[in-house]
């Protein structure tokens, strides 16, 4: 019996070896659009299970989530850029991320007490006040136009194009060189984020998600966990909103409006409501659909060319119906996501292996009279 969770281990452990050798070998075969649909798909996938903490695990309601990632974005680029204090890029993204997580700490206090659509509607107001400053504060955030980001640099070594290197006869630019810090981020929030789950913090919010009266008979502080969770969401919401700046090289405001927090519950409902796998997986998706559909647009039916007016719907449009589709898709007939479809379907494959083989027509079955004990005589 001990053999065989032995065995699921060492096969987890070498499949997950496996892609991150893969994942770190991409850099030197693909080119820059495939690497920035990758750092593009690692931000949002930072940010999504988040999300997925906050809406997925502890059961509370967020239209705000663009909010927090405009937080941690247009903080790094004032913190390390001019006009702004200057700090070193490495601080200020570490200072970046502690400042989205305060703002949600000044709304936690509302995420403690009000939940459901009440709290949506209250995050959603986040969002067309964070747009309304980012347009009006120039000073800080550019305005309109927005500002360029500084690139990153850790110990001397640039996260940019500025300084030439090569690494086994393959040229590193800034998305070569962005890919391993995402993969970085990445890992320490996937890490941090199942450390949450499956230790006592990730219990005491599933319990407050399925009853509230419940959490608080088994002793849960049903507004500090609230609170809590509305704050760690926010801090990755701010980490994913620095590598999206890292990435873009440049943030405006328009970016973080209300369609950023549709397409990030997008995410984690397609991925799976309270998963950090399935948060990933509907990230990938929403984020590279569009822009894999703009790269291909003259070879897809009904799908126009970027630039044109024809009016036929355009990459974008295009993308939003497919994934609203698939939300539709994933609540009627897989509420899970694709993490619980997945899970289900290897779960019927191992029950398949493990079936024992169906018996031989061969064999000579037992006579009736043979299973009926013999009647005694009658004295």
């Amino acid at each position: 019996m001990s053999e065989r969770p032995s065995r699921a281990r060492a096969l987890r452990l070498g499949s997950t070896l496996a892609a991150v050798a893969v994942l770190c070998a991409l850099p030197f075969y693909l080119d820059a659009f495939w690497l920035r649909i990758g750092l593009f798909s690692m931000a949002a996938a930072v940010g999504a299970v988040g999300l997925g903490l906050l809406s997925g695990t502890a059961g509370q309601l967020s239209l705000g989530h663009a909010f927090f990632l405009a937080v941690g974005a247009y903080g790094y680029v004032w913190l390390a850029g001019e006009p702004g204090p200057g700090l070193p890029t490495s601080l200020a993204a570490v200072l970046a991320v502690l400042l989205a997580g305060a703002a949600g700490g000044l709304f936690s206090p509302v995420a403690g007490r009000v939940r459901g659509v009440y709290l949506g509607v209250a995050t959603l107001a986040l969002v067309f006040l964070g747009h309304h400053v980012l347009l009006t504060a120039d000073s800080v955030t550019g305005g309109f136009n927005g500002r360029s980001v500084p690139p990153l640099e850790l110990g001397g070594f640039s996260f940019s194009a500025d300084s030439e290197l090569t690494l086994l006869g393959v040229p590193f630019g800034a998305e070569e060189r962005l890919w391993y810090l995402g993969l970085a981020l990445f890992a320490v929030t996937w890490f941090t984020a199942r450390g949450l789950l499956r230790g006592r913090p990730g219990r005491a919010l599933v319990a407050l998600r399925d009853s509230e009266t419940a959490a608080a008979v088994m002793g849960v502080d049903v507004a500090r966990y609230r609170s809590a969770a509305f704050v760690v969401s926010s801090m990755y919401a701010g980490l994913a909103g620095v590598l999206l700046a890292l990435a873009f090289r440049r943030v405006v405001p328009d970016y973080f409006g209300l369609v950023l927090s549709v397409d990030y519950l997008a995410m984690i409902v397609i991925g799976g409501l309270g998963s950090v796998a399935g948060a990933t997986a509907g990230a990938v998706f929403v984020t590279a659909l569009p822009l894999l559909m703009t790269r291909y647009a003259d070879q897809l039916p009904l799908v126009a060319a970027p630039g044109t007016t024809d009016g036929t719907v355009g990459p974008t449009e295009a993308a939003r119906y497919l994934y609203g589709a698939a939300i539709v898709l994933i609540l009627l007939f897989a509420p899970d996501g694709l993490h619980g479809l997945t899970r289900r379907l290897r779960a019927r494959l191992r029950r398949t292996r493990a079936a024992p083989p169906p018996a031989d027509a061969t064999e000579p079955s037992p006579s009736p009279a043979s299973a009926v004990r013999a009647k005694e005589p009658t004295p």
